[in-house]
């Protein structure tokens, strides 16, 4: 069990190599290592979860609307039900808000029958047509115009950041080995594979391209040429929490082919988001913000909830999908290479993703892998960053405890220095501001840290001068 970030890399032959530790590559780990197998998992960012799976709209898909049938819509069907059960064990925040579909004109509104026909053959049962009268009584802040609304009430916010730390966390503590730090570049197969990486060669028996925008370019190392990713921009707006009042549901729009639209949902951090554009890029990193991405968002939050745009904007991101040109997952078995592709995995992976980490474990069975019985794993108890929960500067018992609970750094956010100190003593810890960010929501609320930066920057350094041997003797 152990994190890597620097170093020449183990010599040994894993049983599985994971190339790509996002939300998907890192629930993948955790499902192959209650099985005792010795796992790698290689990422070459400085931290699990820093690509896709840290810019999106957080939200825990039913499946309603999925193409019934395909394996997209099996996927987040049964990866929805193993996510919530997950996350309560966990301590993953999530808050089922239920979403409205709101129709804007004559054509949507006569195409919400449809969707709740098709929400039925996708086993989500108790979706509701509304009128307009109780579409207002529910969103009495919507903009004018809106004819109706189709009522899914299963639909959820989760942190994707926790989800992704959680499975990483887990993995590595059941056995699983996390390689920062580590870009993987060509591969050779033999007996074994072999990739070559900036920290050495890592040898695999088995290998699993998890790789998200990258996924296309790793399949064609292995000699095939069945999908392309083609990166799709979500440019988003985070408002202040002010803004939260205005909005109870996550309000969606009637999806298109091009995606589901621009939506207003509240996150789990206690704000409210809008977005997301959907531009098809050839730059797999161009993440930056436009002023026609923006000015689009604010066109179309205008039409949804006008009062909305009069709140403070506290953030603007943007993340990459990793579209492809077909219209379902691209999750594929080669059993005469012992590899499996998992490709295509859009805005719906994060729901999906313990379903598909069951689905990969059972094409490594079909390529050759013997993975032994399972065991139960702990679950990890991870700190909550939800603002529906109750969080440590809230906690007389945890402050009396340890007063670094009760002394908080980020005022914005409300973030203590314990909990700063835990998340750099932890067993998957941030190997930068951003990745201390994602794990406290320092530096993340209304001055983005132009207060509090400073005091956490010198926690994060000093945590870092800290040995490695004096960090380990923490985290026990």
């Amino acid at each position: 069990m152990t994190v890597t970030t620097t170093g020449d890399l183990p010599g040994e032959v894993y049983d599985v190599a994971i190339i790509g530790a996002g939300v998907v590559g890192t629930a993948i780990a955790r499902e192959l290592a209650a099985h005792r197998l010795r796992i790698a998992l290689v990422e070459a960012s400085d931290d699990v979860g820093d690509g896709t799976s840290k810019a999106n709209t957080a939200i825990l898909h039913t499946g309603f609307d999925a193409t019934p049938g395909t394996l997209e819509a099996r996927l987040v069907r049964e990866g929805y039900r193993r996510l919530n059960t997950f996350a309560a064990e966990a301590g993953i925040p999530v808050e089922p808000l239920g979403a409205l579909l709101v129709a804007w004109d004559s054509e949507q509104l006569a195409a919400l029958p449809a969707l709740a026909e098709k929400a039925v053959r996708n086993d989500c049962h108790d979706t509701r047509i509304l009128d307009a009268d109780e579409v207002y009584a529910r969103e009495p802040h919507l903009g004018p115009g809106a004819l109706g609304a189709l009522e899914v009430p299963g639909e959820s916010i989760i942190c994707p950041w926790t989800t992704t730390l959680a499975y990483a966390t887990q993995a590595v503590r059941a056995g699983a080995d996390l390689h920062l730090n580590c870009t993987a570049g060509a591969i050779t197969t033999g007996s074994h594979h072999e990739i070559a990486t900036n920290r050495g060669p890592l040898r695999a028996r088995h290998l699993v391209n998890a790789a998200g925008l990258h996924s296309d370019e790793i399949d064609r190392r292995l000699g095939h040429t069945e999908f392309s990713v083609t990166p799709r921009r979500g440019q988003l707006i985070v408002f202040d929490k002010f803004a939260r009042g205005l909005v109870g549901h996550i309000l969606l729009p009637v999806p298109t082919a091009a995606g589901k639209g621009v939506l207003v949902s509240p996150t789990v951090f206690g704000n409210v988001m809008l977005g997301p554009t959907a531009e098809d890029l050839d730059d797999k990193h161009a993440t930056g913000s436009s002023a026609a991405g923006l000015s689009l968002l604010l066109d179309k939050g205008a039409r949804i909830m006008p009062e909305l745009l009069d709140e403070e904007v506290t953030a603007v991101y943007a993340g990459l999908r990793a579209a492809t040109e077909h219209a379902d997952f691209q999750i594929r078995a080669h059993p005469e290479q012992r590899y499996v592709a998992v490709g295509g995995i859009r805005s719906t992976g994060l729901t999906a993703s313990m379903a598909i980490a069951a689905h990969v474990r059972d094409l490594l069975a079909d390529c050759g892998l013997d993975p032994g019985p399972a065991r139960e794993l702990e679950p990890p108890r991870m700190p909550n960053l939800g603002e529906a929960f109750r969080r440590p500067y809230q906690r007389a018992d945890l402050i009396a405890a340890d007063p670094a609970y009760g002394t908080v750094v980020c005022h914005c956010e409300r973030v203590t220095r314990g909990e700063i100190r835990d998340a750099l003593r932890a067993t998957v810890p941030p190997g930068s501001l951003d990745g201390l960010r994602r794990r406290t929501r320092a530096q993340s609320g209304r001055c983005q840290g132009f207060y509090c930066g400073a005091a956490v920057r010198a926690q994060f350094d000093e945590a870092r001068a800290t040995p490695a041997a004096a960090r380990a003797e923490a985290r026990r």
